[in-house]
């Protein structure tokens, strides 16, 4: 009987393993656009947003980013200093919709953090220069 089910089971997976996928599933990604990225040591400046948990980053050649903490990160409009890591390790190159980790330093005497984020999207350039000038990196 064991071996009747462990052989029902192997054709049932071998058999979803052909099955056709439509084209531009999530699995071939053929009708997904390129994701924006940068690499962490590119970053040059940041500001916290209007909305207090929203971060604007400034990378070399690659335009303003914006992220969006999962939570709340505690006085991040302060942040003088940050340090931002991908949440599953792989590198310091992060792409839009990257889920993200971000120490830093502030207004405080302690560094804080690590606080949850995601790299939400690029700003077009007019969407960079309609930004307030306190937000804007």
């Amino acid at each position: 009987m064991r071996r009747l089910t462990t052989a029902i089971l192997f054709t049932a997976a071998a058999a979803a393993a052909c099955a056709p996928t439509p084209t531009g599933s999530a699995t071939t990604g053929a009708d997904r656009a390129p994701r924006a990225c940068f690499a962490t040591s590119q970053v040059r400046n940041f500001r916290a947003g209007d909305e207090e948990q929203t971060l604007y980053l400034r990378a070399d050649r690659n335009g303003v980013f914006e992220l969006k903490t999962v939570g709340w990160c505690r006085d991040l409009d302060w942040a003088n200093a940050l340090v931002i890591t991908s949440e599953f390790g792989g590198g310091s190159r992060l792409c839009t919709g990257d889920p993200v980790l971000i120490a830093y330093a502030g207004g405080g005497a302690m560094p804080s953090g690590p606080c949850r984020a995601r790299v939400t999207r690029q700003l077009t350039q007019a969407e960079v220069e309609a930004l307030p000038g306190r937000s804007r990196p």
